[in-house]
């Protein structure tokens, strides 16, 4: 039961760990916006691929780190053993989160979106 609970614990904080921290967004709207530093945002419409079935890769992530996590389980003893597992778990839900990128990238519907980034000079 305490494996359970590891594995369960390792698995919350790798998926914790694979979110992203957003910098300042700009849209359409602020086309052409001019800051003091003599910067401004720039837009452009771009072609990308997008599949809205699971856009964060939560599945994969968290079925790799549950896999890793059991396989990690099977090496070592004692404390080895839970390293281990914590190890496995981590390397696994990397592992699924590409796995899962990748799939969705190849299988993705493609759209025009127009992106808006701030351009120094």
């Amino acid at each position: 039961m305490k494996s359970i609970r590891t594995l369960a614990a390792v698995g919350l904080l790798s998926l914790a760990g694979t979110s992203l921290v957003h910098a300042q967004q700009y849209g359409p709207r602020d086309e052409g916006r001019r800051f003091d530093d003599g910067s401004r945002v720039v837009c452009k419409d771009v072609e990308v691929r997008r599949n809205t079935s699971d856009p964060n890769r939560v599945g994969g992530t968290a079925a790799g780190a549950i896999i890793g996590g059991l396989v990690g389980n099977q090496i070592g003893s004692g404390n080895g053993r839970k390293l281990a597992t914590v190890g496995g778990a981590v390397a696994g839900g990397a592992i699924g989160r590409n796995v899962q990128g990748n799939r969705q990238e190849a299988n993705g519907d493609r759209i025009v979106e127009t992106q808006c980034d701030r351009v120094y000079r």
